[in-house]
């Protein structure tokens, strides 16, 4: 009877290394485009937000980035490899995917929620890590205080941070956060997008969809701002975030000026 082989623990990309790249994805159903030949390059050490107005395609495109969805043209390679060659059980070593939304319909304790990210591992020298990933996730969301409770009995914003720490648990390399900031309060905005920056200076990629440009800002390297299912713009924070551009995109009047102490671009609605 043979021995079973354990699966290999990926190794950790290299400073700046060209993690995930897309190029010419095209996304179609029912006849309707989604996405229209959206390029872009993920780099480790860096957060990527992807941004625009509702119905621009940043949660399409976080999919297909994901292998969700597979595109109707175009390729998506991480690690250097076709996501599609990629068997989930081997995916979910590489990249972790935090949706909009976090559906569990039975009360599982909060505490399993964010242990079910350490799943992957089973089977590989990292198994012997759950407990250390698990408790460091539940202390970088400030989620320790409710691990009994049930997760269908937490508050929007609680489950949000219990679902971060199910992400920040897997312990992958790339990240994928789609809207992580839209249950919480202020404080708990901020400091997911600190745990973001964290890892992303650890070494991990960081993809994430934001709304609140002022936060983009703030916590991102590079943007990508879609409308209409394409990438009108693409680079650092400053260069992107101007006024005329983000007018025209959003289809209303945007003031950007620097914060008065820190210098980072704040972006509002003009109320003039």
């Amino acid at each position: 009877m043979g021995v079973k082989r354990r699966r290999q623990v990926p190794e950790r990309p290299l400073p700046g290394a060209e993690l995930l790249t897309a190029a010419g994805l095209r996304l179609e159903v029912e006849g309707r485009e989604l996405l229209g030949g959206v390029d872009l390059v993920v780099r480790s050490g860096e957060v990527l937000a992807l941004l625009g107005p509702n119905g621009a395609g940043k949660s399409t495109l976080l999919s297909v980035l994901a292998g969700d969805v597979a595109p109707t043209s175009g390729t998506v390679t991480l690690g250097g490899r076709p996501l599609a060659g990629y068997r989930p059980a081997e995916l979910a070593l590489h990249r972790a995917l935090l949706p909009q939304s976090a559906a569990l319909s039975f009360p599982f304790p909060a505490g399993e929620v964010v242990r079910m990210g350490r799943a992957p591992w089973a089977g590989t020298a990292a198994e012997q890590e759950d407990d250390a990933a698990v408790a460091a996730a539940l202390a970088a969301t400030e989620s320790a205080a409710f691990v009994d409770r049930p997760f269908t009995a937490l508050s929007g914003g609680e489950r949000a941070r219990i679902a971060l720490a199910r992400v920040l648990a897997q312990r992958a390399a790339l990240l994928l956060l789609d809207e992580p900031t839209a249950a919480l309060d202020l404080r708990h905005q901020e400091l997911v997008l600190r745990v973001a920056r964290d890892r992303a200076e650890a070494g991990d990629a960081v993809v994430v969809v934001l709304h609140d440009l002022s936060l983009a800002a703030a916590y991102a390297d590079r943007v990508v701002l879609l409308a209409g299912g394409r990438a009108v713009a693409e680079g650092p924070v400053a260069e992107v975030l101007n006024a005329p551009l983000l007018t025209e995109v959003y289809a209303h009047p945007v003031d950007v000026f620097p914060h008065p102490v820190s210098g980072v671009p704040l972006v509002l609605p003009s109320r003039h």
